[in-house]
């Protein structure tokens, strides 16, 4: 059965040319996929990163402040919430951007009430600037967005094809997990979301995770449509 409601967390570097800074072609095409997907009747909250515009280990290479670093990140994940945005109105499709800092003149402060209410109006909505606060990472500001809202599903699209046994780059036994609970993955450490991320949805009984690689953006409306891609976490 298609899910009413997904989350849906994209890599910053997916916007990107060769994973920096913006590929306007690029977010046109996952924009079009966006409209698709809502079309269908799907509502999709969407959170992305901020790879294609900083790095906590930028910072860090620079001396600068850990907390001053992390605030940079949250502003990046902002900038590209509006640049899927203004994409997606080039689609004729209106959405509302809603960030965990304070931007007013840029876009709606985050309330779940308010969030909730856009998703059904609009059936899109972009979740922006983290938690708000240093030191949480989009993985867990994502899942606690999916909890919040209710949704059936979160799609998390990765530089990677789904959770190994093992990292694949560096051994060659890995093998891909295609289906896992949370509390075996939190057990087996596997490196899918960082430990607080992981422990909500466990927690929460967040009902479905999938991991999937998003070299080809079409990949979000394959796994949509029920197709066997990645892996999927369960309560």
């Amino acid at each position: 059965m298609a899910p009413k409601r997904i989350l849906l967390k994209l890599s910053g570097e997916a916007l990107g040319e060769n994973g920096w800074l913006f590929d306007h072609a690029k977010i046109l095409e996952v924009a079009g996929i966006l409209k698709e997907i809502v079309d269908s009747g799907i509502q999709v909250g969407v959170v992305i990163g901020a790879g294609n515009l900083w790095r906590g280990r930028h910072g860090a290479s620079a001396g600068m402040d850990a907390v001053r670093a992390d605030m940079m990140g949250m502003m990046g994940t902002v900038m590209n919430c509006v640049m899927m945005q203004d994409a997606l109105a080039q689609h004729g499709r209106k959405s509302e951007v809603f960030s965990a800092l304070h931007m007013p003149n840029v876009c709606s402060n985050y309330r779940r009430d308010l969030a909730d209410e856009a998703l059904n109006r609009d059936g899109i909505a972009f979740f922006g600037g983290g938690l708000g606060n240093p030191f949480f990472t989009t993985d867990t500001a994502v899942v606690l967005r999916a909890v919040e809202l209710k949704a059936d599903s979160l799609l998390l699209a990765k530089n990677i094809d789904g959770v190994y046994t093992a990292d694949p780059n560096q051994d060659p036994d890995a093998k891909l997990i295609k289906t896992i609970c949370y509390q075996d993955a939190l057990k087996q450490g596997l490196k899918v979301m960082d430990l607080a991320a992981f422990t909500i949805c466990a927690d929460q009984k967040l009902p479905q995770v999938r991991v999937f690689g998003l070299d080809n953006p079409r990949n979000i409306l394959r796994v949509l449509h029920g197709e066997d891609l990645g892996t999927t976490l369960h309560p």
